[in-house]
């Protein structure tokens, strides 16, 4: 009897496959990083060939780290990276250019002519609740097509494909050139600013809008079924693919978010809070993202309101692999425990504009409030405290579109194994942090859909039956501090403004 599910974690800096058992826990787990390309200032790409090497070897290591044999499991899901975009030749199997990361800012031009047309920053959003923005996928195939030499032509001949990265494994996993799958769900579609968010199915008009030929999208289909099977090369040969979800809706589904009203906040790359807001579909009038939470099977759609934030982890990242300061990401607490507060210094990490509350293309990074006292520790705490201011702005906007006030927040990714940030963000929102056991959700949410569509869970109660609290964090700031705390921040913010022209 098979008991375990595995699910193909494809992420912004590395791709893991995860191994879980019935309970929800971890059983293994194989890693491996990417490459990270930044041919240009504002540009970030992948090599999607690197990627599916990667994934094909981290399969075949969860497996052999367990002991486990294909047999052993049941399913496996997909979850990824959002809005990074791959164009590929069916008949090859070969990229036409690098996957175009979700963080790359190479298309405000095109988002700009776009805008142009009528609208603005809003031409779309009543259909897709998406701001115009170099954020999503669309724009993105679109600069492709106009840049790389015979791939408009290839296009239109029906010979190009295009997919986030969910579509590309998923292709890959089902034998690429030999009967490949080309699939995506609901929220990663969501994310390309080209899908209807009532219908559920690609809009035409916004495709030719954006010069994309429709025989390149893939189908959609629900977050929860059978796609096809795994390869008869491949380290999982013959299981079924039966579960995608973008990594933010994987997340909120692994925390067990399944009524409206319940929020999570992912410490990732970046960091991607979601409020379920059930059935019915919430526009955002204050920065907010509207997006598909997830489907599952026939049933109908949950729609979820989105806050992104583009900086958080990778802050961290920066100050080790740009600046030196730290020689691991685990020792930035070190050095932020070793002072009392900030020092007055404001971090405001704009590097590719801002997104939530603000969709800033033109904003750039600042560090304000510095004086001769400034010190080490202080920018280490600095650092951190952005990731916790970001994320109430984000909190706030979601408290106004949606009506209620959150009164806790569920928390995962790789982060929160910060305490010092854990508690300083449970400080500024006022509120109580609460981290699960399995932090990881963003697998196990994959790994939940795709063992729902083969009968391994039965049902969403066993998700929320696995739930269980690791810690929680309540405020121990005073409003006096935490009102002059945030309104310092608001006002870095500001600092970050018009600093691109064109």
């Amino acid at each position: 009897m098979t008991q375990y599910v595995a699910a193909i974690d494809q992420g912004t800096t590395s791709t893991r496959c995860m191994i879980f058992d019935h309970s929800g826990r971890v059983v293994s787990v194989d890693q491996k990083e990417h490459e990270q390309i930044f041919p240009k200032a504002g540009w970030v790409e992948h090599d999607p060939m690197e990627v599916w090497q990667n994934t094909r070897q981290v399969a075949a290591g969860a497996l052999a780290k367990a002991d486990l044999s294909t047999s052993d499991i049941a399913a496996v899901g997909i979850t990824n990276q959002r809005e990074t975009a791959v164009v590929w030749d069916k008949n090859t199997g070969e990229p036409v250019y690098n996957a175009i990361v979700w963080q790359d800012t190479r298309t405000d031009r095109i988002v700009n002519e776009l805008g142009a047309l009528g609208g603005g920053q809003e031409r779309y959003r009543a259909k897709v609740g998406l701001p115009l923005a170099t954020y999503f996928s669309g724009p993105k195939v679109r600069w492709i097509l106009d840049n790389v030499e015979g791939a408009r032509d290839r296009a239109e001949a029906g010979d190009l494909l295009f997919g986030n990265m969910d579509t590309w494994v998923l292709w890959n996993m089902t034998g690429g050139t030999d009967g490949g799958v080309h699939v995506t769900d609901p929220t990663n579609a969501s994310r390309t600013m080209l899908m209807d968010l009532d219908t559920l199915q690609w809009d035409e008009t916004i495709a030719a809008d954006m010069g994309i030929p429709m025989s390149m999208l893939p189908e959609i289909r629900s977050s929860s079924e059978v796609y096809g099977q795994v390869r008869e090369r491949g380290a999982l040969a013959g299981v079924p693919i039966a579960g995608i979800l973008g990594d933010q809706q994987a997340a909120t589904f692994g925390q067990a978010c399944l009524s409206p009203g319940e929020a999570k906040n992912t410490y990732g790359t970046g960091n991607f809070m979601l409020l379920n807001t059930g059935t019915e579909k919430v526009m955002s009038e204050n920065g907010l993202l509207t997006t598909i939470c997830y489907k599952i099977g026939d049933t109908a759609p949950v729609y979820a309101l989105e806050g992104s934030i583009a900086v958080t982890g990778s802050l961290v990242q920066w100050l080790r692999d740009n600046l030196g300061m730290i020689s691991s990401a685990a020792e930035i607490e070190e050095h932020a425990r070793s002072v009392e507060d900030n020092g007055g210094a404001y971090f405001v990490p704009a590097f590719s504009g801002l997104f939530a509350p603000y969709w800033r293309s033109d904003a750039r990074g600042a560090i304000v409030g510095l004086t001769r006292f400034v010190n080490k520790g202080h920018l280490a705490r600095a650092v951190l405290e952005a990731t916790a201011f970001q994320t109430r702005e984000v909190l706030d906007a979601m408290n106004a579109d949606s009506g209620v006030d959150l009164t806790a927040l569920k928390v995962d990714g790789g982060m929160v194994v910060n305490e010092l940030l854990m508690q300083f963000q449970a400080d500024i929102l006022g509120v109580p942090v609460i981290r699960p056991v399995v932090a990881e959700t963003t697998a196990l949410g994959a790994a939940y859909a795709a063992g729902l569509a083969v009968g391994f869970w039965k049902s969403e109660d066993d998700i929320r039956d696995n739930w269980a609290e690791d810690k929680r964090w309540e405020p121990q700031m005073d409003d006096a501090r935490r009102d002059s705390e945030y309104a310092n921040w608001k006002k870095a913010v500001t600092k970050t403004f018009d600093w691109v022209q064109d």
